[in-house]
């Protein structure tokens, strides 16, 4: 599993569609300089740097380089504006990666789940394929508000909350406790595990919530005796 991991995880041995999915998706310019300095001796992949209106101009000169192409202008010598984004254009551009994604086999999405960033997460935690949501929980990247949306989710797979229960750091985060405890789909077993954790008023509200298992509503209803005796 570990070799399988750090093969997925290898930019050398990319190949050129994922690489420009993790290119439309760069909303951390690191990834630039990781799929470069990866790539130095794949021409197919210094063209898709180069190309790439995104790139910063620095990765672009050196694949330029690279590439024996003419050496780029200097940022300030460039007199045409940038376009301006909208949030039209941003659809499209998801709908775009969305597409890209969805054509690409259950290896690939599991590596792009674990590479790529925030877009690209939102996209492959839906996946039809257990894998590939439990490979997003892989990614280093991944911030604990994303977490906390996970783990409110009901069609998540039932071991990716057990993932997110057993992650000692994600499970120091208040939020995160509370949505993983109130999710219907959390298995009772683990919830109950959290319920104590859970401030008083919080717990007043999980034992009328009927989403819940009983045996989550029953354990909050204990706690709140012990706390709050009549």
């Amino acid at each position: 599993m570990e070799e399988q991991r750090a093969i997925g995880l290898d930019l050398s041995m990319t190949s050129a569609d994922v690489i420009e999915i993790l290119i439309e998706d760069a909303s951390d310019s690191n990834i630039f300089n990781e799929i470069l300095h990866a790539n130095k001796q794949r021409p197919e992949i210094l063209k898709l740097l180069f190309e790439h209106p995104d790139t910063p101009e620095e990765i672009k000169t050196e694949a330029a380089r690279l590439l024996n192409l003419p050496v780029l202008q200097k940022p300030s010598e460039i007199t045409q504006a940038r376009p301006v984004i909208t949030e039209e254009m941003e659809e499209r551009k998801r709908e775009s990666l969305l597409v890209k994604i969805q054509r690409l086999p259950v290896p690939k999405r599991r590596l792009l789940a674990m590479r790529g960033g925030r877009e690209i997460r939102s996209i492959l935690i839906k996946d039809t394929n257990k894998d590939v949501v439990l490979s997003v929980l892989e990614n280093p990247k991944i911030t604990e508000s994303e977490i906390e949306m996970i783990a409110r989710q009901r069609s998540i797979p039932e071991e990716a909350l057990r993932i997110i229960a057993n992650n000692r750091d994600w499970m120091k985060n208040y939020s995160i406790i509370q949505a993983l405890v109130t999710n219907p789909k959390t298995p009772p077993g683990v919830a109950v595990g959290f319920v104590s954790a859970l401030k008083t008023k919080d717990l007043e509200l999980l034992e009328k919530n009927r989403n819940v298992s009983e045996a989550v509503r029953a354990a909050a209803k204990r706690l709140l005796q012990v706390r709050k005796p009549r």
